[in-house]
């Protein structure tokens, strides 16, 4: 008697556990509304948009959002538009709105201007690709593309006329969808560009160059040729002529600074073996180190040539010095020679 109860409530039990079964696989397949989407193609699909779609999962139902961009969408807007489709009993977990991004691949314009330079390393008298200056016709921007486009960017067709710099270039980028690739077509100028030391001052002729007057940037090369001048040797050098600020300097743009000005007193320098003689002169004329110049001896107010050898000083070459003190010598050998002759 005791048992029959207890085989009933057994009876029960087991007949429920299948209908708890089913009713928990049952809310599992219940379509479930998603807060984040990612698309993409060019459409929202009711399979993006919540779980547990079933056969409507491929449907259409909004367009996406322009390439690497994020829209949203109402949840009451979504209800509405998968009601519709007879998907109901939608799990919301109270999202208020959905959003909705279409992923891209993104190209930047550093990014194209680099392939560019790639493209036309060693065309036509270019250098290398990292000294290529790139600019386009109308401003670029970033680039997105389709995130199916995942191959590099391959140069199909490339122009480039050295006389203006003007190029024409057309890249192929591979997609993973096996269709045709996608062409993306760029026209602008591009130049060689060289380090260059810059004036950040107007100066005039013989001025010499200090830390402060010299800045290094990047230049198109022709504005300096051959002749561009590093800043660690441009400085303490002298202006041969007028340069505005911003000038790339060249080479033929500056000397050595001058030793020696003129009418400036300077130190007049004879030396020989055993010999060795210092007077003073006025410089009639300015010279750098090595120059030959007039100078004016204050001594004899004859004009002599000498060579600069440093600041205010000069050195007299030896061949008039030596050819006096010869004649002198032979003077006084003559001398002596009649002298002893009237003695005999």
């Amino acid at each position: 008697m005791t048992m029959r109860p207890l085989f009933l409530a057994i009876a029960l039990l087991a007949g429920c556990v299948p209908a708890l079964a089913q009713s928990e696989q049952d809310a599992a397949k219940a379509p479930v509304l998603r807060a984040h989407v990612i698309v993409t193609s060019e459409v929202v699909r009711i399979g993006d948009l919540i779980d547990n779609a079933g056969p409507a999962a491929q449907i259409a139902v909004y367009r996406a959002p322009d390439l690497g961009t994020t829209g949203s969408l109402r949840t009451a807007q979504v209800l509405d538009t998968l009601r519709a489709h007879q998907i109901i009993g939608v799990d919301t977990h109270d999202v208020r709105e959905v959003s909705v991004t279409r992923s891209a691949r993104t190209l930047s314009e550093k990014d194209v201007q680099q392939q560019i330079a790639k493209a036309l390393e060693q065309r036509n008298g270019l250098g290398n690709a990292e000294n290529l200056s790139v600019t386009f016709d109308r401003e670029l921007g970033d680039l997105q593309l389709d995130a199916s486009n995942s191959g590099d960017l391959r140069a199909s067709v490339v122009r480039y006329d050295p006389r203006n710099g003007r190029f024409d270039i057309m890249f192929e980028v591979a997609n993973e969808l096996g269709s045709a690739p996608t062409r993306l077509r760029f026209t602008g100028i591009a130049v060689e560009t060289v380090e260059a030391a810059v004036l950040t001052r107007s100066i005039e002729r013989g001025d010499v160059l200090k830390a402060s007057d010299v800045v290094v940037e990047r230049r198109p090369k022709a504005e300096t040729g051959n002749e561009a001048i590093l800043r660690s040797r441009a400085l303490g050098m002298q202006a041969r002529r007028s340069l505005r600020m911003g000038h790339a300097i060249k080479i033929s743009d500056l000397g050595k600074a001058d030793l020696v000005t003129r009418d400036q007193s300077v130190t007049l320098i004879y030396e020989a073996p055993g010999i060795y003689l210092t007077g003073r002169g006025k410089a009639l004329e300015n010279g750098t180190e090595g120059d030959t110049v007039n100078i004016l001896n204050l001594q004899s107010k004859r004009t002599v040539q000498a060579v600069v050898v440093g600041p205010g000083q000069v050195a007299v070459t030896a061949v008039t010095p030596r050819a006096t003190i010869t004649a002198a010598l032979a003077r006084n050998a003559a001398s002596t020679d009649t002298l002893s002759a009237k003695t005999e």
